[in-house]
C-alpha cells in the first residue's frame, strides 16, 4: 500500500498540500486529478523523493520499485530497442555480470534473478511496447538520435513501461502520443499488474484505464471509486448535499441567534439562551464551495459562402516533389465535422497544411472560393509567439486595422479578461498560450477551422469548453486529436489517412478502437495474445458489426445532433454571461440590459429543453446498444 499521511508542502507562502492524506492499495490503478497548479506533479515528485515535504509521511513498501515518466528524452547512437532494454539497469548489469562471474553461488543468484526478470523475453517485450507506441520493426532498429524530441519522448515512455515498476507514476503520458498510441496505452494500462498513479486530462483514459480517482483540491486529497465520469457525478452530488446542509445550518444558526437576542435579558429564559449560545459555539460552519473561474471559448460566426467551401480532384501533395498523399478527391462543406485518423507519419498534418495554404499541391485540381478564410491551429505556433509582449500587442501586430476595443473583446471570447490581456505572454501558462493561439486564428472569422492537436496543455474544463465552441461554430472543422472524448463530442465523420490515401472510415470511435487493437494486440507481459480461432469468419464478423452500426446510425445521429444543441446553447449562455459581466453596460443603456436579461432567460429555457432531449436520447442509445450486444 502507498500511504500518504498529513502531507504538507509549500512553495514560498503558498500551501500546495495542507495535511493531505490518502491510501492507495497495491494493484489499484488511480487517476490523480485537479485543476492546473493544485500540485499534482509536485505530489508525484514527493513520492519519488525528488522533493521533501514540510511535514507528513509517504510510506511505500520496502520491496516496491518506483518509476516515473521522464522529462528528458533519450538521445544516443543506440537503437530504439536497445535504448528501451537499457532502461532496466538491473537487467543490463546482470547480463553483463553473467559473462564474467566465476563464483558458483553468485552465478546461481544471477541466473535466478534473470529468470525472475524473464530476460529471455526482454527483446520481445520491448518490441511489443515500441510497436504499440508507433514504431514498426524497421524503426526499432534505427538510432535514437535520428528521431525528433516528441518521438524520443515516446521511447522514454516505452523504457518506463518495459521496466514494469511496482508503482508506476505517469504524468500526462499521452502528451507526445497520437490517437492510435493513446488507445494502445489505454488497453496496456488496464492490464498492468502493478499499482498506477496517473495524472492526465484525457477523460477517456481516466474512464478506461483506472478504477479510482484521487482528487486534489484546496490542499486536500479525496479518493473516489470508479472512473472520471463516476467521480464527476459523485462529487457533484456531494457538493449539492453539502450546499443543502450549509443552507439548513445557516437557517438554524439564524433561529438560534434570534432566540438568544430575544430572550437573553429575560430571567425565565436566560438559561435556555445560554444553552443555545453553547450550541452555536459547537456548530462547525460548513464552508460555501467556490469553483474557480471556468473557461469559455466562442468562435466568431463566419459570413456565409456557397458550397462547397473546398474541393479537390486527383490531388497529390508532399515535399520536394515526392508525394506523401496521392489521388485525393475530397470535398468540404459548411458544418462538416471531420476527424483525421491514422498513425503519425501517414500524412494527416500534411493534408491539413495543404488545406491551410501552407503547402501547395504537387498536382491535381483544387477549387475554393476567393473569399474563403481558413483558421489553422498547430502546437508549434506557440514557439512563434513573441514572449516579450502582451496578448493585446500580439493581436495588434496581426490586426492593425482593428481597434483596441475590438481586439480586447475578441480576446475576452477566449478567457482573457482585462488583466490577462496585458500580461506578458512569457508569464502565461501552456493552456493560456493555447487559448491565445485560438484567438489569433479566429480573429478574421474563418469559414474552416483546421485543428492539429488542439487539446495539448488544455485541462479538462478547457477541453470541454473547446468541444462546446466547436459544436456551436457555424463553419467547417477538421481536427486531429489524441483525445477520443473530444472527437466523440465534436465530429460525425472520419477520414482515414494511411498508405498514401485518404478514405472514409465507416464507423465510430469504438469501431476504430477495436480496429487498432486487432492490429496491435496488447499484453503487459510482452507476449502476443492467443491467436484467434482459425474457424472464425472475419468477414462475417465485419458484416455483423456493419449491420449493427447501420441499425443504430439514425439514433446515433439524433444523439450527436442533440449534443450539438446542448453545446450551442451552453456556448451562447457563457458568451452572454461574459458580456453581462462588463460594468460599462450598467447604468447607461437600461433597455439594452433588459434585452440581454430576456435573451439570457430564453437561452436558459432552450438549454433546459435541449438537455432534457439529450438525456432521453442518451437513455435510448444505451438501451439500444445493450440490446444489440446481447443479440
Amino acid at each position: 500500500m502507498l500511504n500518504i499521511a498529513n502531507l504538507t508542502y509549500r512553495i514560498g507562502a503558498r500551501v500546495l498540500l495542507d495535511e493531505a492524506s490518502a491510501a492507495i492499495n497495491a494493484g489499484h490503478r488511480v487517476g490523480l486529478v485537479g485543476r492546473n497548479g493544485t500540485g499534482k506533479t509536485t505530489l508525484l515528485k514527493l513520492i519519488t523523493g525528488a522533493l521533501s515535504p514540510a511535514q507528513g509521511t509517504i510510506d511505500i513498501p520496502r520491496r516496491w520499485s518506483v518509476g516515473i515518466t521522464s522529462q528528458e528524452a533519450p538521445n544516443g547512437p543506440e537503437s530504439l530497442i536497445d535504448t528501451v532494454i537499457a532502461a532496466d539497469k538491473e537487467l543490463v548489469a546482470l547480463e553483463a555480470e553473467a559473462e564474467t562471474a566465476t563464483d558458483p553461488e553468485r552465478i546461481a543468484h544471477i541466473h535466478t534473478r534473470l529468470s525472475d526478470k524473464e530476460s529471455h523475453t526482454a527483446r520481445a517485450r520491448a518490441a511489443v511496447i515500441l510497436s504499440g507506441l508507433g514504431f514498426d520493426e524497421a524503426a526499432q532498429q534505427r538510432a535514437c538520435r535520428d528521431y525528433s524530441g516528441g518521438w524520443r519522448m515516446r521511447v522514454a515512455l516505452a523504457g518506463l513501461l518495459f521496466t514494469a515498476p511496482d508503482l508506476l507514476l505517469l504524468d500526462e503520458p499521452t502528451n507526445h502520443l497520437d490517437l492510435e498510441a493513446t488507445i494502445w496505452l489505454e488497453e496496456y494500462l488496464r492490464g498492468y499488474p502493478g499499482t498506477i498513479l496517473l495524472v492526465s486530462h484525457d477523460r477517456d483514459l481516466l474512464n478506461r484505464a483506472v478504477d479510482e480517482i484521487l482528487h486534489l483540491e484546496n490542499g486536500k486529497m479525496t479518493l473516489y471509486r470508479g472512473g472520471y465520469d463516476r467521480f464527476e457525478s459523485t462529487r457533484r452530488m456531494r457538493l449539492e448535499n453539502n450546499e443543502k446542509q450549509r443552507v439548513k445550518q445557516n437557517q438554524k444558526r439564524a433561529e438560534i441567534e434570534a432566540f438568544v437576542a430575544r430572550f437573553r435579558a429575560k430571567a425565565t429564559k436566560a438559561k435556555q439562551a445560554q444553552s443555545r449560545l453553547k450550541m452555536l459555539e459547537r456548530m462547525q460552519p460548513i464552508a460555501e464551495h467556490h469553483e474557480e473561474g471556468s473557461v469559455s471559448f466562442m468562435f466568431p460566426e463566419p459570413e456565409p459562402l456557397s458550397p462547397p467551401l473546398y474541393s479537390m480532384d486527383k490531388v497529390a501533395v508532399g515535399y520536394n516533389g515526392k508525394p506523401v498523399l496521392s489521388n485525393l478527391g475530397l470535398r468540404l462543406d459548411t458544418e462538416d465535422r471531420i476527424a483525421l485518423l491514422g498513425a503519425n507519419g501517414n500524412g494527416k498534418s500534411t493534408l491539413v497544411k495543404m488545406l491551410a495554404g501552407k503547402l501547395a499541391p504537387l498536382s491535381g485540381d483544387v477549387s475554393k472560393s476567393g473569399k474563403l478564410r481558413v483558421g489553422y491551429f498547430a502546437q508549434h505556433q506557440a514557439e512563434e509567439l513573441d514572449l516579450s509582449v502582451t496578448p493585446v500587442i500580439e493581436m495588434q501586430r496581426r490586426r492593425p486595422q482593428d481597434s483596441e476595443t475590438q481586439l480586447r473583446s475578441h480576446l475576452g471570447r477566449f478567457g482573457f479578461g482585462q488583466e490577462k490581456a496585458i500580461t506578458k505572454i512569457s508569464s502565461l501558462s501552456g493552456g493560456e498560450k493555447a487559448r491565445l493561439l485560438f484567438a489569433l486564428m479566429t480573429i478574421a472569422k474563418p469559414h474552416i477551422l483546421l485543428l492539429d492537436e488542439p487539446t495539448n496543455h488544455l485541462d479538462m474544463d478547457s477541453r470541454q469548453a473547446l468541444a462546446e465552441a466547436i459544436n456551436a461554430f457555424a463553419g467547417a472543422v477538421i481536427i486531429i486529436s489524441h483525445d477520443p472524448h473530444v472527437l466523440e463530442l465534436t465530429v460525425d465523420r472520419f477520414w482515414l489517412v494511411e498508405n498514401g490515401r485518404v478514405t472514409n472510415f465507416d464507423g465510430d470511435m469504438n469501431d476504430y478502437r477495436a480496429h487498432l487493437l486487432q492490429e496491435h494486440p496488447v499484453s503487459t507481459n510482452g507476449g502476443a495474445r492467443g491467436s484467434r480461432d482459425p474457424s472464425s469468419n472475419k468477414k462475417d464478423e465485419r458484416k455483423k458489426a456493419a449491420e449493427k452500426r447501420q441499425s443504430l446510425a439514425p439514433l446515433k445521429k439524433q444523439l450527436v445532433d442533440a449534443e450539438k444543441q446542448v453545446a450551442k446553447f451552453s456556448a451562447e449562455r457563457a458568451a452572454l454571461r461574459k458580456s453581462m459581466e462588463d460594468p460599462k453596460i450598467y447604468g447607461k443603456d437600461v433597455g439594452k440590459l433588459l434585452d440581454m436579461q430576456k435573451t439570457l432567460g430564453q437561452i436558459e429555457k432552450n438549454l433546459e429543453t435541449a438537455e432534457n432531449a439529450w438525456l432521453i436520447l442518451q437513455e435510448e442509445w444505451e438501451g439500444a446498444q445493450e440490446s444489440a450486444e446481447s443479440a
